[in-house]
């Protein structure tokens, strides 16, 4: 669109301003839209960028923050369009330190508001002892309003009964809840504990799902890792999880449901789907799809998933893992229905109610 022409503010001059105001109203008619609203129609294609493994997205008043893992540091990419992320301005909130706790493998971050505050919950390990048997899962606070600004300060380490990665925060009933990925002998379980406020973890801290199936136990590992919620409509309560180790094609999303009224501290109320509820599609060039995360479209009408993906067989656990974002859809039973990966450069339309400009 050329430059309109500079507002006239002399009072005489009202039939001029009136044929401005139309000028101005055709053109928006012509876009299709109102002001900062994306257009009717508007789509995006997957990959939403070219590398961004663990993905995760936080959609708060219409704007998303977006993080994935960069190994040495956090950062948050800010926008009100999701399609257009590699167009988002991008702000490092965080550097691991040179030595000590929390140096190396800086891991599957994940962004919260909690009671007015922001909290960021990743994995790392010491530069000294980077292996599994020294993972920790940390977490940092921010009293800004927006997590892209403002000064983050440590709240140190969670005090799970394992070691660890993959951790995330969810409320129910008014109760706070931390679930994360525990080392349990040669397998990785699924770990749930109250919380008596977002960097404290409370009793009893409780194992609510192991490998059971071969799926589960591709790659030559046996993993459950990943966890997230998710809330039906109809109040059903999901943990969805990524089976198998990473560097598998066969990575894929498990899904543990409970009743709506279910106590999550009790194993008995999580019953697992004995198949992979979001698995490769090598008809749709998509393999290993996992470590997701959901999030709403900012009118609350929509939940969607972002995962990341390879877009060919044997690229294993690498930075050439993309971020991709679907919508899901929910069943008559209340139960989620994830489809099938989207193959690259579909388009796919926006999410509902979200707008292409702060």
């Amino acid at each position: 669109m050329g430059m309109l022409p500079p507002a006239v503010t002399h009072t005489h001059n009202g039939a001029w301003k009136h044929r401005r105001v139309a000028l101005v109203a055709v053109l928006l008619a012509a876009l299709g839209a109102a002001p900062g609203h994306v257009r009717a129609g508007e789509t995006f294609t997957n990959p939403l960028l070219p590398s961004g493994p663990d993905p995760w997205v936080a959609q708060h008043d219409g704007t998303y923050y977006y993080t994935n893992t960069l190994g040495d540091r956090i950062a948050l990419w800010k926008t009100r369009d999701m399609g257009r992320l590699a167009q988002a301005p991008v702000t490092v909130v965080w550097r691991a330190p040179a030595s000590g706790p929390g140096s190396a493998s800086v891991w599957a971050a994940e962004l919260h508001f909690l009671d007015g505050k922001w909290y960021l919950y990743f994995t790392a390990a010491d530069k000294a002892h980077d292996d599994d048997a020294h993972r920790h899962l940390y977490v940092l606070e921010n009293a800004s309003p927006d997590p892209t600004t403002g000064h983050w300060i440590s709240r140190g380490a969670l005090k799970t009964g394992y070691n660890g990665i993959d951790g995330t925060v969810f409320q129910l009933r008014g109760k706070l809840y931390f679930v994360y990925s525990a080392y349990v002998g040669d397998h990785s379980d699924l770990v749930i504990a109250p919380m008596s406020n977002p960097w404290t973890l409370a009793a009893p801290q409780v194992d609510i799902a192991h490998p059971t199936y071969a799926w589960e136990m591709q790659g030559g590992r046996k993993i459950l890792e990943g966890p997230e919620f998710l809330k039906g409509p109809t109040g059903k309560l999901f943990l969805s999880y990524s089976a198998s180790a990473c560097w598998s094609d066969h990575y894929a999303l498990g899904l543990l449901s409970a009743a709506a009224d279910a106590d999550p501290l009790d194993p008995a109320s999580w019953h697992k789907s004995p198949q992979p509820v979001f698995a490769e599609s090598p008809a749709n060039g998509v393999y290993a799809p996992g470590h997701n995360g959901f999030f709403k479209s900012p009118d609350g009408k929509q939940t969607w998933i972002i995962y990341h993906a390879n877009g060919g067989p044997n690229w294993k656990c690498g930075p050439r893992r993309s971020p991709r974002m679907q919508q899901v859809h929910w069943r008559a039973d209340g139960t989620p229905d994830f489809g099938v990966p989207v193959k690259a450069g579909v388009p796919l339309a926006v999410p509902s109610g979200q707008t292409a400009k702060p």
